[in-house]
């Protein structure tokens, strides 16, 4: 029988002997708990959907809208797919949580919607569809089921194949349950099928909302019953040039802050607009999602309940509090906070901004000159807010995650330095256009144009020489341009500048390595791992460079540590078989050789090492099986072929052995004179 879940509250009405311990209770439909599902779309403007805008319609966000309580005003705290969303279902600001940029990792242990949920005896189950949400970053936390199943090659689902592999898991779920579907859509660049394409500037951007709203409509037809709680938001915003930025995550204009929010649960709450003096926060949805479900809070959330503002209630709405901090993660220029409290917008930069939304929601009237007390009542929250702690999240220790962000137009890459930006820190504000040219660097990077990047790289450097972005990212297509010296000069600048960027470190250290410079560069990887401990590659080149470096001993340990970290690669475990060889732990060395040819399967290239590895430690059987499956191109295939002839011919097979010896000769003529010396060989030679 299906288990059902029942609220404590709900078993206190029951008669204490309805039914004996041992016969399950079935209520009626209406006493059970709501499905819950939570639809967030990436990137998505309030003005983009027709119950907002009152222009293109948009069928399924205006139905969905229509029959909840709505709001156009709800503030996010991070204009950042993973800061927001992580925000989002743990209720804390991103300070309090840790991840302030993408390609960090949420800490373990937060309080989640998922696993207060999971806690209730509801199944959980998340769809996602951009890389930056990938279970790798930490989120899946409290998700039995966790659906990040990007195409090959891509960091993006699209719309469809998200709603198709959550409604395949609605279909056949056990209620109750939770499930977060998450669009990517009009996310940058905006790509949408032809048809849905719209005129104007924007209308790539439009037509790849209209797309999400074609898939959102299947969705909400397969689990949007009467009886089920929706919420509908999006994570951000898009700037879509607005104060001269294109997408968003520089700037906290309300272009990028400012998303819809619904509640939709017609047997519940009657279908409303929120008053427009309510900004309701991201950081709300948590606690409010709670409270309409009976559950209780978790203590310390940042986020208050709005279930009486749903209700009609009259409802006193806390100060918004905003911010991004990738202008200082990725660029080393100010990080940019915000207090929203009704309708009045304190930016806190090092050029301060107020406005009066109501009367200016473009935020092109400065009003810090003229409203200096009220710029200093707001001054009072923003100071509260960050008297307390905040967390530091890690970043990421994958290359190919950092590449994969960097391809989406995240360039931190999730590294973020512990230290406070000084407060001689340049406004973003006045470098808005070096940001734009940095995008266009980036850009061609990610499209294997080295030179073009460069150039772009070049340009933004005469104009900000200690920009330790553009430092570090020229020195890397300066040495995918075989530019070594050039590309080391400007990889120590930006180690200079931010002594705890690995990925700094690690262009450094690359271009010591092709200078010649060895010692320098192990110096730099013992740097790299330091700051990356649990990242394989960088064990990895710190032993390979101590190798090179003569410094056998020392590479056999971080080898060592690379096979740890990485158990399944074989890259690794081949590495250290041949360190291993070469302080003479032959068996060792076998045992890690043995390992890379089980990893790599049929592309394990060394199979005539192993072989006569194997053959010196007596293990003939076993040497015979390498040294037969060695190839000549291998680089000890002719000394592979003269001992498998000499095995052959110790078990009476001299034609067999004779073939063995012709292959080596024919690889290496030389092989010749070798069996002409060897007394079991040399009469094989003979006619």
């Amino acid at each position: 029988m299906q288990a059902v879940f029942v609220c404590a509250s709900l078993f206190s009405q029951q008669p204490a002997a309805v039914a004996p311990k041992s016969s399950p209770q079935v209520l009626p439909p209406n006493l059970l708990p709501p499905n819950v599902l939570l639809v967030t779309v990436d990137t998505l403007r309030p003005d983009a959907l027709g119950w907002i805008s009152g222009g293109h319609p948009t069928p399924a966000f205006d139905a969905l809208a229509r029959s909840g309580v709505r709001t156009a005003r709800a503030l996010s705290p991070a204009p950042l797919t993973l800061p927001a969303h992580t925000s989002l279902l743990t209720g804390l600001l991103p300070r309090r949580h840790g991840v302030r940029d993408n390609g960090q990792t949420v800490p373990g242990g937060l309080d989640s919607l998922a696993a207060a949920l999971s806690d209730a005896g509801y199944g959980t189950a998340a769809f996602v569809s951009g890389f930056p949400l990938d279970s790798a970053f930490g989120l899946a936390q409290g998700f039995a089921h966790y659906d990040d199943d990007f195409p090959p090659g891509s960091s993006e689902r699209s719309a469809k194949a998200t709603a198709e592999a959550a409604i395949t898991w609605l279909e056949g779920a056990p209620e109750p349950w939770f499930a977060w579907v998450h669009f990517y859509d009009p996310h940058d660049p905006y790509e949408p099928p032809a048809e849905l394409r719209r005129d104007g500037p924007r209308g790539a951007y439009d037509g790849e909302v209209l797309s999400v709203d074609r898939e959102l409509g299947k969705l909400l037809a397969t689990a949007g019953g009467a009886g089920t709680l929706v919420v509908l938001t999006a994570d951000h915003g898009e700037s879509l040039g607005e104060h001269g930025e294109e997408t968003h995550g520089f700037f906290i204009y309300q272009s990028t802050m400012e998303v819809p929010l619904v509640f939709a649960w017609p047997s519940k709450l009657p279908p409303r607009l929120l008053p427009g003096t309510l900004r309701p926060r991201l950081i709300d949805v948590f606690p409010t999602l709670l409270e309409l479900l009976d559950l209780p809070l978790p203590k310390g959330l940042d986020g208050m309940s709005l279930a009486a503002a749903l209700r009609g209630r009259d409802f006193n709405p806390p100060p918004a509090y905003l911010e991004t901090r990738r202008p200082w993660i990725s660029y080393g220029w100010a990080p940019l906070r915000a207090v929203v409290e009704g309708d009045w917008k304190l930016i806190a930069a090092p050029k301060p901004e107020l406005y009066n939304l109501a009367a200016d929601p473009t935020e092109a009237d400065n009003l810090v000159d003229r409203e200096r007390r009220r710029a200093r009542s707001l001054q009072k929250h923003l100071r509260t807010v960050e008297s307390q702690p905040a967390r530091q999240a890690g970043g990421t220790d994958d290359p190919e995650a950092v590449a994969r962000l960097r391809a989406l137009g995240y360039a931190g890459g999730g590294a973020a330095s512990p230290d406070e930006p000084p407060p001689d820190a340049p406004d973003p504000k006045d470098r808005i256009g070096l940001w734009n040219l940095l995008g266009e660097a980036e850009g061609a990077m990610a499209a294997g144009d080295a030179r073009g990047a460069l150039a772009a790289f070049d340009r933004a450097l005469a104009q900000d020489p200690q920009n330790r972005f553009a430092l570090a990212r020229s020195a890397e297509a300066l040495l995918a341009l075989g530019q070594a010296a050039e590309a080391r000069e400007r990889a120590a600048k930006a180690v200079a500048l931010d002594p705890d960027q690995p990925e700094s470190r690690r262009t450094l250290a690359v271009s010591l390595m092709r200078s010649g410079a060895m010692s320098d560069a192990v110096t730099q990887w013992l740097e790299v791992v330091r700051l990356q401990p649990e990242r394989a590659d960088g064990w990895l080149a710190l032993g390979s460079t101590l190798g090179v470096a003569g410094q056998r001993q020392r590479a056999v340990g971080a080898l060592s540590r690379a096979a740890e970290l990485a158990p399944d690669e074989a890259e690794p475990h081949l590495r250290l078989g041949f360190a291993l060889f070469g302080v003479g732990e032959k068996a060792a060395a076998a045992a890690a050789l043995s390992r890379a040819a089980e990893l790599s399967a049929e592309a394990f290239a060394h199979a005539a090492s192993l072989g006569l590895l194997l053959h010196d430690l007596e293990r003939s059987a076993e040497a015979e099986v390498w040294l037969t499956r060695a190839t000549p191109d291998e680089a000890d295939f002719v000394p592979a072929r003269l001992e498998l002839a000499r095995i052959l011919l110790d078990r009476g097979e001299p034609a067999a052995a004779r073939n063995r010896l012709q292959e080596a000769i024919a690889r290496d003529p030389r092989a010749r004179a070798v069996a002409l010396g060897d007394s079991a060989l040399a009469p094989l030679l003979e006619p």
